[in-house]
């Protein structure tokens, strides 16, 4: 859900939490953005729409057809570009294997379906030259895609040396002809998610441009032929954040564009709220921005200037009585009483196989059995919603019986492999079934000395509150005692960079067999609260 909206008003960012590098398109009379989901599964959540201002999680798309197993962090699904031609929805997408330099190894699909909702299509693959690939149709028939050219030749700093386009034949499910180098970009460099528009008689490119921190940007450059040469806008950039680090929304650009039915003109961009103007602890986000086009045809933001605003019009056409208020703060809640698991969760590389993840072996349960350790690139079995809010707490109850210290289950702040918190039930030889929480802050790993005993058989109730960029852990031992601090406060500036957000879920690990244990989680809430 996004955050509070006057009725006259979008308010940003209107999809919080990790929600990067969207794509927005209109089909008929809805509004839907696709953002990245790196190696979060399923892949490419979309949202919906009706009047820009409150959007619902819709569906998710990749479910079966990628293998992000041994994918390192920050790799996996980039930048989908979601496109709606002659009642067909088309996606594509990269599938990134790797970013070691100098090199990238990144794959780009395209997939079909007649409704957002699928079935779609096996995945064509296209080309690997370079990621953040785009599709453009043509007014005479023709598509072409677009995407970022990798150099690895380049010696130093930036390898993304520009924008290529070839076009595809739908019929024969591929790319034909060579690939044409359309644009440089500009001193701003690292050129990368492409997209044309055709607007009054010109060809509109529009690009990320300045990487995705706080020198993030959009360019708007344009030609009156498809293959250039391009003419960058003399304003450029046309979006940004970059020379004003105190505007609430930083890291400005990544831009598609929308025009509603009434004629008016949206851009969906990326951006971050930092805590305390450094952490980026809810990852990049997504924001609504009204344009126009001047006088001499080039994009303009409504508010004037080049800053990303905080609120911003709704379109025209939303009567008072049509228009939603979206929610203050987030709300989710799973007492794992259906068939499948909420959509709202997520798993890392994996899908939630009934193997590993069930609902029915124990009904009114979630029984998670184990996975590898917590830092596995192949099975990490843990299920896990995103971090909406900058204040939050979220709670579960969990019945585990480990015979070993290599067991372990509950509840986790978790970034990636290398920056995780991790409150969890195991066992030790001399107390026995005990709470313990670790830490991996930048790939420095600590076992917290302290252990809370807790007796055998007796379920556990975990719970984490955070505040900015201090958490806290919580446990409750009966169903009428008080909750009460387990360990020290932590300090959690670390679980914010790279390209995700952090994520809050459960768990269960066993290094001394692998699916050796199991453990059954009752419920999971997550909340926003007050500062």
């Amino acid at each position: 859900m996004t955050i509070s909206t006057q009725k006259g008003t979008i308010r940003n960012p209107v999809l919080p939490g990790f929600n990067p590098d969207p794509c927005i398109v209109r089909a008929k009379d809805t509004y839907y953005i696709a953002v990245s989901s790196f190696e979060w599964l399923p892949g490419v959540r979309v949202y919906a729409s009706k009047d820009l201002a409150v959007w619902e999680h819709c569906t998710d798309v990749l479910t079966d057809q990628v293998d992000l197993r041994g994918n390192p962090k920050n790799c996996s699904i980039w930048a989908p570009q979601l496109s709606y031609h002659d009642g067909l929805f088309y996606l594509i997408y990269t599938d990134v294997k790797s970013t070691k330099r100098p090199f990238k190894d990144v794959h780009n699909y395209l997939i079909t379906a007649p409704s957002i909702h699928g079935p779609w299509s096996e995945p064509v693959y296209l080309n690997s030259s370079g990621f953040d690939p785009s599709l453009y149709h043509d007014e005479d028939g023709r598509k072409w895609l677009l995407n970022e050219i990798w150099d690895y030749r380049i010696p130093e700093g930036n390898k993304s040396s520009g924008i290529v386009i070839q076009q595809y034949d739908p019929q024969q499910q591929k790319l034909v002809g060579k690939p044409f180098k359309l644009f440089d970009g500009t001193d701003l460099k690292k050129t990368e998610a492409p997209h044309i528009y055709k607007h009054q008689g010109y060809y509109y490119l529009i690009t990320a441009e300045g990487g995705t921190g706080s020198g993030h940007a959009v360019t708007v450059a344009r030609s009156r032929s498809l293959m250039g040469p391009y003419e960058v806008d003399p304003r450029n950039p046309m979006l940004t954040s970059r020379d004003n680090p105190e505007l609430p929304l930083q890291c400005a650009g990544h831009g598609s564009l929308i025009q509603t039915p009434q004629g008016e003109w949206y851009m969906a961009h990326l951006c971050t709220r930092p805590v305390e103007g450094q952490y980026a602890l809810l990852g990049r986000e997504t924001a609504l921005q009204q344009v126009y086009w001047d006088e001499e045809g080039w994009l303009r933001l409504t508010a004037g200037g080049n800053s990303p605003q905080m609120e911003v019009p709704r379109p025209k056409g939303i009567t008072p009585a049509e228009a939603k208020m979206a929610a203050e703060r987030s709300l989710f809640e799973d007492t794992f009483d259906g068939p499948e698991l909420a959509k709202a969760w997520n798993t890392l590389r994996i899908p939630a196989d009934p193997s590993w993840c069930s609902l029915s072996e124990r009904p009114g349960y979630l029984r998670l059995h184990s996975g590898e350790s917590p830092q596995s690139l192949f099975h990490h079995h843990i299920v896990a919603v995103r971090q909406a809010d900058i204040h939050f707490r979220a709670e579960t109850s969990l019945e585990f019986e480990p015979a070993s210290y290599l067991q372990m289950a509950g509840l986790m702040l978790y970034l990636n492999d290398e920056n995780y918190l991790y409150a969890y039930v195991t066992q030790d030889e001399e107390q026995g079934k005990v709470i313990r929480l670790m830490r991996c802050a930048e790939d420095a790993f600590t076992v917290i000395p302290d252990m809370i005993p807790v007796n055998a058989g007796e379920t556990v109730r975990l719970a984490v509150e955070v505040h900015g960029i201090r958490g806290r852990f919580y446990g409750r031992f009966s169903p009428g005692q008080d909750w009460v601090p387990l360990f020290e406060e932590q300090d959690i500036r670390f679980l914010c960079g790279g390209f995700t957000g952090n994520f809050v879920g459960i768990a269960v690990h066993d290094m001394q067999s692998f699916g050796g244990s199991y453990a059954d989680f009752s419920h999971f809430r997550y909340t926003g609260i007050e500062a």
